[in-house]
């Protein structure tokens, strides 16, 4: 290491001020960095982390988390990175580390038979647009794995929804077989066959020959229909220890969007005058994106809250839209996305609140 250590130092001098490639010094510097830890000190601007562990430390860790996910599937997010190595050039800035997280994060939440083209377009587009724009990493206020899903969502809507690989018991796999997500085989179950419970649709589309398809151990290991890799609980559940025992994600945020989801999930309950809405509340927890949604981009640094009690809040909601947005819209079953993005725009407004709040109680107290 010491040998490479040495090495880049002596090219270091071409990319400096004056040196013949002056114009890729950035370039340079994001090799550099990402693999010995640089000398510099916290700036002016975006994110600040004053620890021994830097920017660039604190985004791998949530790559290693994110590896059990990456088993599921992983799309090459070349087109991302060329932005931010543009934009590096263009304002003469480092290359900015959150993209180490995000390229990998915008593949895992839309299906495998995407066309590759619409992906890197949603990319470039939630790079340029939520993050470059407000200047770079630490500035955005949406989060931009997300925002380029509900790019997708609302530009090719019919390929967001994709086909999808399944199984067929003891047969081969089925390439591009089209099927439902389990989110919307229990919106249709509501909406077009009343009486029958959910886990009762569940089986039917199964069929004969995989009537436990949808089964809550199916749903929780993730062996059904889906994104690339949200589908899976326990698999977004090991991500998520990961970030919270290296401190890079607020449990608060990852517990209080479970306990949101689930608190919606047994007030539909109470309530239910359709089957979607009186499907057992646990099943809320392991359908759709919801775990990796709550592992994964609720926790975003930037755009959630960053109060202790505000994260509290701010998840707790976050789950709660995710199962209204569930239950009372057919048409999008899932609910994360909307739900994350709705919040992001708001967990300023809930941190303000927070915080007005503990000085009129500090106030009191004097």
């Amino acid at each position: 290491m010491n040998f490479l250590r040495n090495l880049l130092h002596k090219q270091k001098k071409l990319f400096e001020k004056g040196g013949k490639f002056e114009q890729f010094y950035y370039l340079f510097e994001a090799g550099e960095s990402f693999l010995f830890t640089p000398a510099a000190t916290t700036g002016v601007r975006g994110a600040h982390i004053r620890d021994a562990i830097d920017l660039k430390r604190t985004m791998i860790t949530v790559v290693f988390a994110m590896i059990p996910c990456l088993l599921f599937g992983i799309v090459s997010y070349t087109a991302g990175g060329i932005v931010e190595a543009i934009f590096a050039i263009i304002r003469k800035h480092p290359i900015n580390e959150g993209f180490l997280v995000t390229g990998m994060l915008i593949p895992l939440v839309v299906p495998v038979t995407i066309p590759l083209w619409q992906v890197a377009f949603a990319t470039i587009f939630s790079v340029l647009i939520v993050k470059e724009v407000f200047g770079g990493t630490g500035m955005n206020i949406l989060n931009v794995a997300m925002t380029a899903r509900a790019f997708l969502y609302f530009a090719y809507p019919t390929e967001i929804s994709g086909e999808i690989w399944t199984y067929q018991g003891d047969a081969d796999w089925v390439d591009g077989y089209s099927g439902a997500t389990a989110l919307a085989v229990a919106a249709t179950s509501s909406a077009a066959k009343e009486g029958i419970v959910v886990q009762e649709a569940f089986a039917q589309f199964g069929g004969t020959w995989n009537p436990d398809m949808f089964s809550f151990e199916s749903l929780a290991l993730g062996t059904v229909p889906g994104s690339i890799g949200e589908t899976s609980f326990v698999f977004a559940l090991i991500g998520g220890l990961i970030l919270v025992a290296t401190g890079v994600g607020s449990w608060k945020i990852i517990v209080s969007v479970f306990a949101g989801a689930y608190a919606g999930g047994l007030l539909f309950n109470a309530l239910a005058v359709n089957t979607y809405m009186a499907m057992p509340a646990h099943y809320h927890l392991v359908m759709g994106g919801l775990a990796f949604g709550a592992v994964f981009m609720a926790t975003d640094p930037v755009s959630a809250a960053h109060t202790e009690k505000g994260k509290w809040v701010y998840g707790f909601l976050i789950g709660l839209l995710t199962v209204i947005i569930r239950v009372f819209n057919p048409a999008y079953p899932e609910g994360i996305m909307l739900a994350v993005l709705l919040m992001n725009v708001f967990a300023p407004l809930i941190d303000f609140y927070i915080i007005e709040a503990n000085k009129k109680m500090r106030l009191v107290k004097i």
